[in-house]
């Protein structure tokens, strides 16, 4: 053999006995287990939210927090009035954060999923990393909510229903409204194909949640129905109960009245009769009685009640996540 033949001989073998260079990408990943694979994308998840600016939901709940804390925090827990008011509103702050949190974060994605899936990444690990991390933005959401209405001066009672702090209890709350209403999300994120289209679902999701919420509008027949299958009910309902919405005071026949003192000056007189007999805070604690709701019952199997729905909802929803990402190979969009 010559030697060029040899040296080429020689190259060839050579080649052959080179191994591939190691990939660090989620490639390595792919072929694990289901456990294995879940920190692999919630590491994902993670840097996104440090890198890509995930991070910016966090101080966005803490404004919007703020802002109604501002406006109607003042008479929580001292009026029916006020106190429906608030709960109605920390129900729209949970919903919006919740559906705001993961509307976009499947289907802006799309593509990586449907090429990593045929390569043997499992649904079921890329979904629970999810809830994992979404999980984790509701908690820190829910906190800075409890902690901003603190900061602009709510007074919440100190001792619960259900646990021994009332912080606690309304915190569990509005975590799980939000969670619920996050996971519901990440359901319609897993069905659209594009972000555009699920910024253009998400209005119509929370609009159906407010008007279906039960105590936005009153509502009666088929439309009363509907009201079982809203996230916003339950977390209302919740609330009003943990707040003793029931043995509140009303002001609302009152302020009707006062409104009235300058055209009579009967009614003008009457008012300041009831006044000066201190007979006022009587009057508003009866016309509490008349305004209770039967929903808003403080028992702790109404409120057990209302938090078993919000779970049910994110257990659904995370199922329906898995079932329909796992049709993502059939997508030919």
């Amino acid at each position: 053999m010559s030697t060029e033949n040899k040296t080429a001989a020689e190259v060839n073998t050579n080649e052959q006995n080179k191994k591939p260079a190691k990939s660090f990408s989620l490639m390595q990943g792919r072929h694990r287990g289901r456990l294995a694979q879940i920190p692999i994308y919630l590491g994902k998840d993670f840097r996104m939210f440090i890198y890509q600016n995930d991070w910016k939901v966090l101080p966005m709940a803490a404004l919007i927090a703020g802002m109604i804390g501002f406006v109607v925090g003042e008479n929580m827990f001292v009026t029916m009035e006020g106190t429906f008011q608030c709960s109605l509103a920390l129900t729209c702050i949970c919903i919006w954060n919740g559906f705001f949190n993961s509307i976009q974060s499947v289907c802006r994605e799309r593509p990586i999923i449907k090429r990593e899936h045929r390569s043997g990444m499992h649904i079921s690990s890329y979904i629970t990393a999810h809830l994992i991390y979404q999980m984790f933005l509701c908690v820190m959401q829910a906190v800075l909510t409890v902690g901003v209405f603190k900061m602009v001066g709510l007074k919440f009672p100190e001792k619960g229903f259900i646990t021994s702090w009332f912080l606690l209890d309304i915190w569990i709350t509005l975590f799980l409204t939000t969670y619920a209403a996050d996971i519901t999300s990440l359901f319609i994120s897993c069905i659209v194909h594009t972000t555009t289209t699920a910024m253009t679902v998400m209005p119509f999701m929370l609009i159906f949640q407010l008007v279906f919420s039960g105590g936005a509008f009153t509502l009666s027949g088929p439309a009363a129905v509907l009201t079982n299958v809203t996230i916003s009910k339950y977390g209302l309902v919740a609330l009003c109960a943990q707040s003793n919405y029931n043995s509140l005071k009303s002001v609302t026949l009152w302020n009707t009245i006062f409104k009235l003192r300058e055209r009579s000056e009967e009614i003008k007189e009457a008012l300041y009769l009831i006044e000066k007999e201190g007979q006022l805070e009587n009057i508003l604690a009866e016309s509490g009685k008349s305004m209770q709701v039967a929903a808003y019952e403080m028992t702790k199997t109404n409120i057990y009640s209302c938090w078993g729905h919000l779970l049910f909802f994110t257990v659904l929803f995370a199922v329906l996540s898995i079932i329909v990402l796992e049709f993502i190979d059939n997508d030919h969009r």
